[in-house]
């Protein structure tokens, strides 16, 4: 069996895994584990409309900040901040798209989405060029900065930016010319999940035949070795995945402002940047399995409603399920690990 085959059965063995344990819990609870899964697939995947404007939709926050993880990831950079990064793009998107009223519609969408892009980078920045000039771990900057990120967001839709009559904690809402148009009529599903489909599939083209993709794929596998070469510039290159992990996260943030709620407002997002770090590591770091999870976890999200109202199961319960998985991840990962070295040394 070939490391890729190892990298799917583990991520079809965590996914078993997951709904035998989801399963479990259900029934402890006292709840039936058919009739809450049946209710979580009717109410994301019941029909054409659940499908297109919840699943969706719901999908390409989580698909734009699992790429930024699986990316950060594959280059050995451990970027706990993309909900920090997520907000600081949001924060951007928000002040772009109140200034823009008048240009064109497409370069109105384009300054939106591509300051909350820059913004998210900068956020990056902080805990790059700590990690490189300091030698500052990075999974304790890029997390305490998601808290920075979150109550700054909070004074924003409190102060500078709130709505002018001062009476609800949001912002006014963007201009109609930087919201991103729907693809399909008569639905919610709108332009940015084809933006994020097209990223991953970039992503996943660059990973694999440029060359600034191999050396990402170099310094993930040793960081170390990669240096000793001398044929990497290691440095460059962590600082350039940081970079771009925190862009794809902000986008993440200016796709939810200016396709979805069009205003900026306290607790914008429920958690897309910790959810994302399961989706990555679900997908096994590949951009286009990145595309697959996020759906899978868009579906969680969009049945989690229907889940309640029908089978009487608290919403919540979403979130122990998505605990589950990366429980069941970082299980079948060191079971993969240890039966793909079984199978080198067989090879050898």
């Amino acid at each position: 069996m070939t490391p890729r085959w190892w990298a799917a059965a583990s991520a079809v063995g965590a996914l078993v895994l997951t709904l035998l344990l989801a399963g479990l819990s259900l029934a402890v609870g006292g709840y039936d584990p058919i009739e809450a899964f049946g209710a979580l697939l009717r109410g994301a995947l019941g029909s054409p409309s659940a499908v297109l404007s919840i699943t969706l939709v719901r999908t390409v926050p989580l698909l734009l900040t699992g790429l930024a993880v699986a990316l950060a990831f594959r280059a050995g950079v451990w970027n706990i901040g993309a909900e920090g990064q997520l907000y600081a793009g949001a924060v951007a998107a928000v002040w772009v798209g109140l200034q823009v009223a008048a240009l064109p519609a497409w370069a109105a969408g384009s300054a939106v989405l591509l300051g909350a892009a820059i913004a998210g980078a900068a956020w990056a920045a902080v805990p790059a060029l700590m990690k490189l000039r300091l030698g500052v771990g990075e999974v304790i900057t890029t997390l305490l900065l998601n808290f920075v990120a979150i109550e700054l967001s909070a004074w924003m839709v409190h102060g500078p930016l709130q709505e002018p009559r001062g009476v609800f904690p949001q912002t006014e809402a963007i201009a109609d010319v930087a919201r991103l148009p729907i693809v399909v009529a008569g639905t919610r599903l709108h332009l940015g999940f084809v933006i994020a489909v097209g990223v991953a599939l970039l992503l996943a083209a660059a990973l694999r035949w440029t060359r600034v993709g191999f050396f990402v794929r170099a310094v993930g596998a040793s960081n170390g070795a990669a240096r000793v070469s001398g044929r990497v510039p290691v440095a460059r290159v962590v600082l350039g995945v940081f970079l771009l992990s925190g862009a794809l996260a902000g986008l993440a943030g200016g796709v939810e402002v200016s396709g979805v709620t069009f205003v900026l407002y306290e607790d914008l997002s429920p958690g897309h940047g910790y959810t994302a770090i399961a989706v990555a590591l679900l997908a096994g770091l590949h951009p286009v399995g990145v595309v697959g999870t996020a759906v899978l976890f868009g579906v969680l999200e969009g049945g989690a409603s229907a889940m309640q109202r029908d089978a009487g199961v608290p919403a919540a319960w979403v979130d122990a399920v998505q605990a589950l998985v990366i429980l069941s991840v970082l299980v079948m990962d060191r079971v993969a690990r240890r039966g793909l070295e079984r199978w080198r040394e067989g090879r050898g």
